[in-house]
């Protein structure tokens, strides 16, 4: 009797952890979007990516944004002719809840323009938190902040 309760109960929680999973590659790959659509400045597919409601604090402002200024980075770099050449993400944790998922990386992002002192490479902390919404995950929250003087 208890090895059929525990083999009923291994087989229920399967789906459950499956379905956990498959929300995580989810959003990781909703995060490499992210920065695929930087790189190609999409700024149309990258906006499709925030929620209406989203209220973040990007380490390129001085306060809080919301959606509508959530591309003003991107085009700060861009008007200078700037434009990000490459990335690498570091994936620390993703915790999916619901309808609600926390992911925390690190990316190593080198940008370059015009001329050669256009060149720079930054490492930032990101934190966004994800929303589903009519099956579709969106970003609901964020921070970025430069890493330590360790680079963590």
């Amino acid at each position: 009797m208890f090895r059929a309760i525990s083999f009923f109960l291994l087989f229920a929680m399967t789906p459950v952890a499956r379905a956990a999973t498959n929300d995580e590659t989810q959003i990781w790959s909703l995060e490499k979007a992210y920065w695929e659509y930087v790189k190609a400045n999409d700024l149309e597919k990258y906006r499709s990516l925030w929620h209406e409601q989203f209220l973040g604090w990007p380490s390129s402002s001085s306060s809080p944004a919301r959606k509508d200024h959530i591309t003003d980075w991107i085009t700060a770099n861009t008007s200078k002719g700037v434009k990000l050449q490459s990335y690498e993400i570091e994936q620390l944790a993703v915790q999916v809840t619901g309808e609600n998922a926390a992911v925390h990386y690190r990316i190593k992002a080198t940008w370059s323009g015009p001329k050669p002192s256009d060149t720079k490479n930054i490492t930032l902390r990101i934190h966004h938190t994800w929303l589903r919404s009519n099956g579709t995950w969106q970003i609901l929250s964020g921070m970025s902040a430069p890493v330590n003087s360790e680079g963590k």
